[in-house]
């Protein structure tokens, strides 16, 4: 472990920092006792514990660049591009594998009986049992790397490089899809009418009801993966190509943050009604109304993770670290994540995707 450095002005501390080998593009997920567990391109699924010392490492092989999901009995959960995907038990040991055809760096999302669903690069989208046997495959017409939402009446989402946002039962079957015009790599977010808020690489913001029908759309001219969040007002937040924007329920712009860096990650609401994002240049920031920084906290340089927040005000989020490389880390910023729908990506602490929780 080591100690992060922040800039003069931020009031955040870096309470610990684990090196890593490699880039992490994972979100964390975080379990009740406070255990944090990411993956790294070094094909390490890694377990931390609160006071920032590892517990163990998973190794895969290959790249994950899938985020953990936490089951109810703190199974976790995850793909990796050896093209498998894993149940590994609280301790690190395998619980099963299951085969895949192709890269998988879809996000699980984890539905209330157990079952575990999440797309591929095979262009299959999978549900397993909790004995890890393949339930069923949907095959859509293109690559998977959307990460499914599952609203409270089970119904699952997702979209696929076919430029088609798919609703499926709990069965496999298909309740509807919607045509978006372009290749869809960044995940949906519920609202709690059920809306479903989603992007599409055609630089256009959807939001649908949940019987498929379109509520309202919105030209972003967005080309990033960033995937919607929910504040605790409602508002919706999504990195559009260089800006931060803040959608209204509605579907109107509320305002835009110009900013000099893709924004590819997901932002994070907060409880103090503020929301945080982060760029390519890795420098984190916090506000709650434009050119007004709450503080920032610079990580040098940083990929496609998502920040992540824990029940004790602690932010985790990879990055560097100046002297050591790539590092994940826990910053300490004293509030809560946001008592919203769908606060961050994949909705909650335990990264579940799903809207009951």
């Amino acid at each position: 472990m080591f100690p992060g450095r922040a800039r003069s002005e931020s009031v955040v501390t870096n309470v610990w920092a684990v090196g890593l080998g490699g880039p992490s593009d994972c979100s964390a997920a975080v379990a009740p006792d406070g255990t944090v567990y990411f993956g790294d391109w070094d094909g390490d699924l890694r377990a931390v514990g609160p006071d920032g010392v590892t517990k163990w490492a998973f190794h895969t092989g290959r790249e994950i660049r899938s985020s953990p999901a936490i089951g109810a009995d703190g199974t976790v959960y995850f793909g990796s591009r050896n093209r498998r995907f894993y149940a590994v038990n609280p301790g690190g040991r395998e619980r099963w594998q299951l085969k895949t055809g192709a890269w998988v760096d879809s996000s699980p999302a984890i539905g209330t009986d157990g079952t575990v669903y999440f797309g591929s690069w095979d262009h299959g989208f999978y549900a397993a049992a909790l004995d890890g046997t393949a339930k069923w495959k949907f095959t859509t017409g293109g690559p998977v790397t959307s990460s499914p939402a599952i609203d409270r009446a089970g119904t699952i989402y997702f979209g696929s490089h076919d430029g088609k946002f798919y609703a499926l039962g709990a069965n496999g079957q298909k309740a509807w899809d919607y045509a978006t015009g372009g290749a869809i790599v960044s995940s949906p977010a519920l609202d709690k009418d059920g809306t479903v808020y989603l992007t599409s690489i055609n630089g256009t913001f959807f939001a649908l009801r949940p019987d498929g029908t379109l509520k309202w759309r919105l030209k972003t001219g967005s080309i990033t993966e960033s995937s919607p969040i929910i504040g605790s007002d409602g508002t919706i937040y999504v990195g559009v190509n260089i800006s931060l924007w803040a959608i209204q329920p509605d579907g109107t712009k509320k305002w835009e943050q110009p900013y000099q860096e893709f924004i590819d990650a997901a932002p994070l609401a907060l409880a103090d009604g503020s929301v945080c994002f982060i760029s390519h240049y890795g420098l984190l920031l916090n506000m709650e109304v434009p050119n007004h920084y709450t503080w920032q906290y610079y990580l040098y340089g940083q990929g496609y993770a998502s920040p992540a927040c824990g029940p004790q005000g602690l932010i985790y989020i990879s990055g560097h670290t100046v002297g050591t490389g790539y590092s994940y880390n826990a910053l300490q910023v004293g509030v809560a994540l946001a008592q919203s729908p769908w606060p961050k990506f994949r909705g909650n602490p335990q990264n579940t995707g799903r809207a009951a929780d």
